[in-house]
C-alpha cells in the first residue's frame, strides 16, 4: 500500500483509524508500509508492534525464505527519508550515551588492571607482603565478580539502569581509593573482594542498556566501541601510571596511583543521572519526533522490545539458563577471552621479561592495545555491514593464533620478532568479546533474557583466573609454557564457535521445515502465543 503526495494531506488520526480497519480486515500489511509508518507522526508503537506479529500469505512465504538462507529480520531502514532519520538518530546516540559508559567503563578497567601497574612499582614489596599475594588477590577479585553478574544485572534492570550505574560506579571509584591503604594482604584481599561486587554488574548492565536504542545490527559496532576503551584502559594504564610514578611526595608513588584512578569513577557516577536517558523514548537531547521513532524502529527490529525499560520476570530468567546456545558460546568465549582477559593482566609482566624495565616496560605496553582496538573496530564494522558474526570472530581467533605461533616459536634474544608477535596476538584479541555479545543480543528478542543472557556470558571473565593463575613469575621470562597453554585453548575457542554455527545453523533448517507445514493461521498464533517466546518460537530466524 503506497501513499502518493496527494494523501499526504489526510489527518493523521484518520489515516491510523484506516490502517487499523486495513490490518483487523486481512490486507497485507507490507514491509514498505510498515517503514513508511516508522516516520510517520501520530502512528503508536503499540500499532507497529501488532503490525510486525500479523501474518499473511506474502509474509507467510517471506518467513519461510528467511528460515531457509538463515537471513535474520531486524530493523533496517530502506527510503531516503527514513535512512536519514535512522542515522540521525545513531549519531545523537553515539554523542550523548556511548561515551559517557565508555568514559566509566575506562576507569573501570584501570581500577581493575592498575593493581599490576602497582606491583611494576614495588607495592608488595612496600607493604611487605610477597608477590604471590598479589596474584592471589587478582584471582580472588573474580571469585565474586563472575558468580555475581547475573544477579546484580538483573537486580539493575528491574532497579532502573542508569540509577545503577551511577551507584555502583561510585564504589568501585571508593574501593579503589581503599588500595591506597591496604597494609596485610588479608585487607588487599577483601578489598578485592569487594571491588568485585561492585564491578560486577557494570558490563551486562550497559550492554542490555545499549541494545535498547540501537538495532541489532547496528549494534556490533557499538558494543566494539565501548569495548575498546576497556583496551585503551589497558594501553593507558601503563602510560597513567608511568605519569604517576613520576611523583615524589609523602606517599608513595602506588598511593597516588590508587586515589586518582579511584576519583574519577565517583566524580562520573556524581554526573551520571544528569547526563544517561532511562530509555529512547524519555531522552532528554531528543526531539518529540524523534523519541517517537525511535522507540518504533526498535519495536519493527523485536516486536519484544515494546516497553523494554524495565521488563524483566522470572520466566526470562529460568529460559536464559536452559538455553543450550548460551551455554556453548559461554565456553567458547571463556577460551576466547583468555587471549585479552587473562593475557592484559599480566602482559606487563611479559614485556618485562622480554628485557624492558621499569617505566619504558610501561610504555611499551601501549602500541598492542591500540592495534587491538582499531582492528577491532574495523571487524565490528564489517561485521554489522555483512551482518555476519561467526566468520568475523573466527577471523579475530585466527589473528590471535598467529601471533602466538611467532611469540612462542622465535627466541627470546630476537626481542623485536617477539614483541611483532605479541602485536599480531593483541591485535586480534579483542574482536571476540564484543562480537559474541552482540551475536548473543541479536539472537535474544526478549530484552529481559537479554540481560541475563549477556550477564552469563560475562563469565567469560573466568579467563582472567586462569590468566592469573597460568602466567606466573616461575615461567618467566620466556612464559613459554603459559602461552603454548593459552594457543591450545584457543584452537579449541574457534572449534567451539565453529560449532554453534553449525548447531544454529541446523535449527534454522528444523525450524524451515516446521513452518514449511504450518497454516497462516498457525504462524501468526505462533507469533503471539507465549507458549515459546522471543528466539524459541518456531518463526524466529537465528542470526549467524
Amino acid at each position: 500500500m503506497s501513499h502518493s503526495d496527494s494523501e499526504k494531506d489526510i489527518p493523521i488520526h484518520d489515516e491510523v483509524v484506516n490502517e487499523k480497519n486495513v490490518a483487523q480486515h486481512g490486507h497485507h500489511v507490507d514491509e514498505a508500509h510498515l517503514h513508511q509508518e516508522v516516520i510517520m507522526h501520530g502512528v503508536t508503537a503499540d500499532k507497529i508492534a501488532e503490525e510486525t506479529l500479523y501474518v499473511d500469505d506474502n509474509r507467510a512465504a517471506e518467513l519461510r525464505r528467511e528460515l531457509a538462507t538463515n537471513k535474520q529480520g531486524g530493523y533496517r531502514p530502506i527510503t531516503a527519508e527514513e535512512k536519514k532519520a535512522h542515522y540521525r538518530l545513531n549519531r545523537k546516540f553515539d554523542l550523548y550515551v556511548i561515551p559517557f559508559c565508555a568514559a566509566i567503563y575506562l576507569f573501570n578497567g584501570l581500577d581493575r588492571s592498575n593493581l599490576g601497574n602497582a606491583q611494576t612499582d614495588n607495592f608488595s614489596t612496600d607493604i611487605g607482603v610477597p608477590s604471590s599475594s598479589v596474584n592471589t588477590a587478582t584471582s580472588l577479585f573474580f571469585a565474586t565478580y563472575v558468580p555475581l553478574q547475573p544477579v546484580m544485572a538483573a537486580f539493575g534492570k528491574k532497579f532502573g539502569q542508569t540509577r545503577f550505574i551511577a551507584i555502583i560506579s561510585s564504589l568501585w571509584g571508593i574501593l579503589t581509593i581503599a588500595h591506597a591503604f591496604v597494609k596485610t594482604d588479608a585487607q588487599l584481599i577483601a578489598v578485592r573482594l569487594l571491588m568485585g561486587i561492585a564491578e560486577s554488574g557494570f558490563y551486562p548492565t550497559v550492554l542490555s542498556y545499549l541494545s535498547l536504542f540501537y538495532p541489532r545490527y547496528d549494534l556490533a559496532f557499538r558494543f566494539a566501541v565501548f569495548y575498546g576503551f576497556f583496551a585503551i584502559a589497558g594501553a593507558f594504564g601503563g602510560l597513567i601510571a608511568y605519569g604517576i610514578f613520576q611523583l615524589h611526595g609523602t606517599l608513595y608513588s602506588w598511593q597516588y596511583l590508587f586515589i586518582l584512578e579511584g576519583s574519577v569513577p565517583i566524580l562520573l557516577a556524581a554526573i551520571c543521572p544528569f547526563i544517561l536517558a532511562k530509555d529512547a523514548k524519555t531522552a532528554w537531547f531528543l526531539k518529540p519526533e524523534e523519541r517517537e521513532f525511535a522507540e518504533k524502529r526498535m519495536v519493527i527490529d523485536a516486536a519484544a522490545n515494546l516497553d523494554a525499560t524495565y521488563k524483566i520476570s522470572k520466566r526470562d530468567i529460568i529460559e536464559a539458563i536452559k538455553d543450550w546456545r548460551l551455554w556453548v558460546t559461554l565456553c567458547a568465549n571463556i577460551l576466547a577471552s583468555m587471549s585479552s582477559q587473562g593475557f592484559t593482566i599480566f602482559f606487563p609482566v611479559v614485556i618485562k621479561g622480554l628485557g624492558y624495565t621499569g617505566a619504558l616496560a610501561n610504555l611499551m605496553t601501549v602500541p598492542p592495545y591500540v592495534a587491538g582496538t582499531v582492528v577491532l573496530l574495523c571487524f565490528a564494522y564489517s561485521s554489522d555491514r555483512c551482518k555476519d558474526r561467526t566468520f568475523h570472530i573466527l577471523g579475530g581467533l585466527l589473528i590471535v593464533i598467529v601471533g602466538l605461533i611467532i611469540t612462542i616459536t622465535l627466541p627470546l634474544a630476537n626481542t623485536g620478532g617477539r614483541y611483532a608477535g605479541l602485536l599480531i596476538l593483541l591485535s586480534g584479541s579483542f574482536i571476540s568479546s564484543p562480537l559474541t555479545s552482540a551475536w548473543l543480543s541479536g539472537n535474544t528478542p526478549e530484552p529481559g533474557k537479554r540481560v541475563v543472557v549477556l550477564a552469563i556470558n560475562g563469565w567469560g571473565n573466568l579467563s582472567g583466573i586462569i590468566g592469573s593463575e597460568l602466567f606466573l613469575a616461575q615461567y618467566g621470562p620466556t612464559y613459554h609454557y603459559p602461552l603454548s597453554v593459552t594457543l591450545g585453548l584457543m584452537v579449541c575457542a574457534f572449534a567451539l564457535y565453529g560449532l554453534t554455527h553449525v548447531l544454529l545453523r541446523l535449527t534454522n533448517r528444523w525450524r524451515a521445515k516446521k513452518v514449511a507445514n504450518m497454516t497462516v493461521e498457525e504462524m501468526e498464533e505462533e507469533n503471539r502465543s507465549d507458549v515459546r517466546v522471543g528466539d524459541k518460537k518456531y518463526t524466529f530466524v537465528y542470526g549467524l
